[in-house]
């Protein structure tokens, strides 16, 4: 007897928590729903305004290569090319933009999204007077581009040397997918 009121309550917890989840669940596509589109735009919007930041009058996306892993699109334009790249930070993906000149220069960087501890690695897409400097550092670049810990050129962030790497690593997955373009 015993064991039937146990199976019945465990039974009815599970149910109880299986409708809890699948209302959730709902719920939770609805508001997707809504805000997707939303959020769709946004992201376009931040990658148009990347892509004027880094290559003055924009471009319209072309077909690449890519050895690196790091390239997710390249814009080409009549200043040069603006590639969107991915490196991984200290906290996850830095994703930036990356202008280069049809000489192989580096226009300038901007910081599309980023996940890095804040006060440290988030410098390099802040609007300071730091971060504007650090992003800056890479206008003019060519070649292989890295921090001065690693016989480079670039000054790291202070305390957020794996962020600068990264950073690092996508201008010069940057500069690599251009170089292979012609």
């Amino acid at each position: 007897m015993k064991t039937e009121s146990t199976v019945k309550y465990v039974l009815r917890l599970a149910l109880t928590l299986l409708l809890i989840t699948a209302v959730v669940a709902v719920a939770l596509a609805a508001v997707n729903s809504v805000t997707a589109p939303k959020i769709a735009l946004l992201n376009a919007q931040k990658t148009q305004e990347a892509i004027e930041a880094v290559l003055p009058g924009g471009g319209e996306e072309v077909a690449f290569t890519d050895d690196t892993g790091l390239v997710a699109t390249v814009y080409q334009g009549n200043a040069g090319y603006a590639v969107k790249v991915t490196p991984t930070g200290f906290n996850g993906t830095v994703e930036m933009m990356v202008g280069i000149d049809p000489s192989g220069n580096v226009l300038g960087i901007s910081v599309i999204s980023q996940s890095e501890t804040a006060g440290l690695g988030a410098v390099s897409a802040a609007s300071t007077s730091a971060g504007e400097a650090f992003r800056g550092q890479f206008a003019g670049m060519s070649g292989s581009v890295s921090v001065t810990k690693d016989g480079g050129a670039v000054d790291a962030i202070t305390g957020a040397t794996i962020t600068s790497r990264a950073v690092c690593a996508g201008v010069n997955a940057a500069l690599s997918c251009v170089a292979n373009m012609g």
